[in-house]
Parts: structure tokens; sequence; C-alpha cells
């Protein structure tokens, strides 16, 4: 079996050089790199993209579960306290990844408190402006005596 499989190579060979195939390896790499560098490229550019929003979304509910949790307490002060959780969280996950977050707090309800962040996210490919947004909000907490006061 090894013989034949050394003829019909061989044969292949040949037949490739009468044709005059030589040169259309180089050709095809030539043609195919940037092809190639291109999807290795898009593939960074998505998981950049991609961390870079759950990065945002986890800053954005950490300060919403500080706010809801600190929102009756201290009704004015939630806010700071709420601005500190999500700098914290950005800058232990991804400082590279989330650049210059425009962080909000939302109180769109007397009962209800948020965060929502918007950041611009690093990209590989020049000319290229990719931003995140990420929003949580939910109701602020309330602890009641059983006797209801």
């Amino acid at each position: 079996m090894g013989r034949w499989v050394r003829r019909r190579v061989r044969t292949a060979r040949e037949e490739a050089s009468a044709r005059g195939d030589s040169g259309m390896t180089a050709i095809e790499f030539v043609l195919l790199t940037p092809v190639l560098f291109f999807m290795i490229f898009a593939t960074v550019q998505f998981a950049l993209y991609f961390f870079a929003d759950h990065v945002a979304q986890a800053a954005a509910q950490a300060g919403a579960r500080k706010a809801r949790a600190t929102a009756d307490a201290q009704p004015g002060g939630w806010r700071g306290e709420a601005q500190d959780v999500v700098d914290s969280y950005i800058s232990q996950l991804g400082p590279q990844l989330v650049l210059s977050p425009r962080v909000t707090m939302l109180q769109p309800e007397q009962n209800t408190v948020g965060v929502e962040i918007t950041a611009k996210v690093p990209t590989v490919f020049p000319g290229l402006d990719l931003t995140v947004h990420a929003q949580s909000q939910g109701p602020v907490e309330r602890f009641v005596r059983e006797d209801g006061n």
C-alpha cells in the first residue's frame, strides 16, 4: 500500500508541474493572509467589546445594589456611595477595557433608584468608535417592623 501512495503522490506532483501551478501557492498565500489577519483582529475586537460590556454591566448592578440598600437610610448620600462602588468595580475588573466611563445615578420614581454607565471600548481597528451602555435599577429597600411603623 505504501508504494501505491508514493506513486500516487509522485504522479500528482508531475501533473501539477506540467500544468504550471508551481506559483499558485505563493499567490494564494498573499491573497488569503490579509483575510486571515482581519478575522483574527475581528475576533479580538469582539472579545474586547464583549468583556467591556460585562464589566460595565457588573459595575452598574453593584452600584444599583448599593443605591437600593442605602437610599432609604441616606436620602442624598446614596449617590456618592453608589459612585464609589461603580468606580471600585471598574478599577478592579477592567480599567483598560472601560475607558472614560460616564456614570449617571437614576431616580425615575420616588421609590426606585439605579445606575447607568456609558463608556468607550478600546479598538484594534483605527477609526472604529465603540461604546458600551449598561443600566441597572430597582426598588429602594425598606425595612418595616411588624407593627407597620
